[in-house]
């Protein structure tokens, strides 16, 4: 069995064939054919994806029985309120195919305006006059664009977000297209100890 833990650059497709001439997977990794990615994440967002052709993987990570944590670095636009953290540690409410569905509560925590991330291209536009915020979410789900949804329900645009955090792995020390080469001992003891 094959195990790669990658950095998705912003502006990447989680799948190894391209729609509407856009980069994907295939574009930017030399990897065995037969290996796909567990989990998704969207073309305008970023960080780690694990890839394997393990299927019992996927049973093990994205069914919500399990409960497996994701954490992300999410930039807004403006200052974060204590009562948008607050509202998102409870949960709140949000579209999920055309239904109301209430988010499991989330843990959070202000991130300092000196995090060091990657630089992104095209880069976030710059507004002197608007700050903004970096904030670290904890959740267990993932339904579409949740934390985009969670974060735009309290008033704060996401404008960057991270995947940071899958299982014990962290993106500190890699940057977008990193592709790291795991074995099977440790995708064991990396998500599931």
């Amino acid at each position: 069995m094959d195990y790669f833990l990658i950095y998705k650059p912003f502006q990447v497709l989680s799948q190894f064939t391209s729609t509407d001439g856009k980069l994907c997977l295939k574009d930017i990794l030399h990897v065995p054919n037969d290996v796909y990615p567990v989990g998704r994440l969207d073309y305008d967002s970023e960080g780690l994806l694990l890839i394997t052709n393990d299927k019992s993987i996927n049973q093990q990570l994205l069914n919500p029985v399990f409960a497996h944590q994701r954490s992300y670095w999410v930039q807004v636009d403006g200052a974060i309120t204590e009562s948008a953290i607050s509202a998102l540690c409870k949960g709140v409410s949000i579209n999920v195919d055309g239904k109301i569905y209430k988010t499991k509560p989330a843990k959070l925590e202000i991130l300092p305006d000196t995090l060091e991330v990657p630089e992104r291209n095209p880069p976030i536009r710059f507004r002197k006059n608007i700050p903004t915020s970096w904030v670290a979410i904890q959740i267990t789900e993932g339904k579409n664009r949740q934390v985009r949804k969670m974060f735009a329900q309290v008033g704060f645009p996401v404008l960057r977000l991270i995947r940071a955090k899958l299982g014990k792995y962290s993106v500190h020390q890699m940057q977008p297209g990193d592709c790291l080469s795991l074995t099977a001992a440790e995708v064991q003891e990396g998500f599931f100890r």
